[in-house]
């Protein structure tokens, strides 16, 4: 990868160190696996108290360089505390 270039594992990065994120997940969705369209889940105490849309704009924000250059990308974003009781209600695999 050059550099410059993003990836699932710099942005993840960058999430944890500015939102101090406990949990990141970004999976790289692009056909080729280029770096243009990521999927992310992110858990941060940051997030308390915010409405989805205050969220979303916190990690808009981080990610404002990054952005720029990505076609697309979806987040979902949790407390701590709905990480945990989301975990819960999902079973295991068998």
């Amino acid at each position: 990868m050059a550099e410059g270039e993003i990836s699932a594992e710099s942005l993840a990065k960058k999430l944890r160190e500015e939102l101090a994120a406990v949990h990141v997940d970004i999976v790289d969705t692009s056909a080729n696996r280029c770096g243009n369209a990521f999927e992310a889940t992110i858990v941060s105490p940051m997030f308390e108290g915010k409405p989805l849309l205050a969220r979303h704009r916190l990690v808009n924000d981080t990610l404002k360089a990054e952005l720029a250059k990505i076609h697309a990308f979806s987040q979902k974003t949790f407390t701590p505390s709905q990480w945990e009781a989301k975990k819960a209600e999902t079973p295991a695999p068998a």
